[in-house]
């Protein structure tokens, strides 16, 4: 007998529909897998015989073949374990086939028949949704991530017994709506007003924030570079519904999902300065996001930039133009966004004690043109703004003004973006038009 569950795999970021075919033929028992498969996924017919056996179901003691489609696509990750199960259960007539036709399944199994976490339940849940499926069969830990967004039905459950339950009407499936988004309150613990002094810096960071410009900083050890970039994110405009569920997506396909429902806050990444290009820019066998693609609606925060290794450095300059990342490898090739504002720090020489009077400088003209030259000339053309952060003395700290706030930045960044869009925008697109009828 045949049996078809739905199913999903990652590639990058989004979720590729998969049709999991289970057959059970005459032949000496076992399960096989074909259609390309990782090594997590070969290793699944262990899993899944377990927890079909410990959760009290019948493993036919025949040839079990399960085939993924599509053939040509890797598939990777323990998240087919639950569809393979039912597959195997339904074509065993332990469970109706006819109910797995309209649902989109996911999950890891343990060996007790427990399912456990899977990543990439969001972006599987908008595939479900344009695939017009009626539902979807997910671990009940990515139940409240599922139902961030309008779209199927979503049953959340905690092993392989709950799912065949509901499959065969015995349990109510658990269902929810959507609940409404709302934007992030301003960030605490971190405000502009922290800093003192630095009006011009300040400044700068203002103006990046209103235009979405890259911003690099220059100046000796402690005089703020860090506190005033880590700031920054409490300065921009919270995020919008679309933004979130993309910005979601993306942590949610890396596993990196800490909470349940929509991410709120614009990210903040701040790698060290050791990552590799892979690291940087994403990659890997799976492919896995990189730090410019978890930065993404956000800010990438470079400490330290003449530390990174130059050729490391140098693949931001395509990203940084294109907003997008196509990691490209035999097999496939996966696009990534990569929308972010990049906020660069470097000391003015080695030593980092340039330009100070109190600490002078042991660094020669050479030592310094070397130093400031392993950040190549084409990526620093890429920061539209680029400041140096003189030290501020330590009198100047106890006597300092108490500087604005970010609220009131971002008020005012705000305001900025609005004029932007009413004014700039609107023009842009009848220059456009008028360009289009020239032609």
């Amino acid at each position: 007998m045949l049996a078809r569950v739905r199913s999903a795999t990652l590639l990058g970021i989004e979720a590729i529909p998969l049709l999991v075919e289970c057959d059970i033929s005459g032949g000496l028992p076992g399960i096989h897998t074909v259609g390309l498969p990782d090594a997590a996924v070969r290793e699944s017919a262990d899993r899944v015989r377990a927890a079909i056996r410990n959760a009290g179901f019948e493993v036919p003691p025949r040839r079990i073949t399960v085939s993924l489609a599509p053939a040509d696509l890797r598939k990777q990750g323990a998240g087919l374990d639950l569809p393979i199960a039912l597959g195997i259960l339904a074509a065993n007539g332990q469970l109706p086939p006819d109910r797995l036709a309209d649902l989109l399944v996911l999950g890891e199994l343990a060996l007790d028949g427990a399912v456990r976490r899977v990543p990439g339940c969001l972006p599987a849940a908008l595939m479900a949704r344009r695939a017009g499926l009626s539902g979807m069969i997910v671990p009940l830990s990515n139940r409240e991530e599922a139902l961030s967004i309008p779209g199927p039905a979503v049953h959340g459950v905690d092993s392989l017994l709950d799912a065949v339950a509901a499959l065969r009407g015995e349990r109510p499936p658990q269902l929810a709506t959507a609940a409404t988004y709302q934007p992030a309150p301003a960030q605490a613990g971190l405000d502009l007003s922290d800093v003192k002094g630095q009006a011009h810096a300040k400044r700068a960071l203002e103006v990046a924030a209103a235009g979405g410009h890259h911003l690099l900083m220059v100046g000796p050890p402690g005089c703020g570079k860090t506190m005033l970039a880590r700031r920054l994110p409490g300065i921009l405009p919270p995020l919008s519904l679309d933004e979130s569920i993309e910005l979601t997506c993306i942590y949610s396909a890396a596993g990196l999902l800490r909470e349940p429902g929509l991410l709120r806050a614009r990210p903040f990444r701040a790698p060290h300065h050791t990552i590799s290009a892979v690291g940087l820019v994403g990659g890997g066998r799976g492919p896995r996001p990189g730090e410019i693609t978890l930065a993404h609606h956000g800010v990438l925060f470079l400490d330290e930039m003449a530390e990174f290794g130059r050729s490391t450095l140098d693949v931001l300059r395509q990203p940084l133009e294109d907003g997008v990342i196509v990691i490209t490898r035999i097999g496939y090739a996966a696009r990534m966004p990569c929308r972010f504002t990049l906020i660069g720090a470097m000391n003015p020489c080695p030593c980092g004690q340039l330009g100070r009077a109190e600490r002078p400088c042991g660094c020669t003209p050479a030592t310094v043109a070397n130093y400031r030259s392993r950040v190549s000339g084409p990526l620093l053309d890429r920061f539209e703004i680029q400041v140096e952060v003189p030290p501020v003395p330590i009198t100047d700290h106890a006597t300092a003004a108490p500087g604005e706030t970010s609220s009131r930045l971002a008020a005012r960044v705000a305001a900025a973006r609005r004029r932007r869009e009413d004014n700039i925008e609107p023009a842009l697109a009848a220059s456009a038009r008028r360009i289009l009828y020239q032609a």
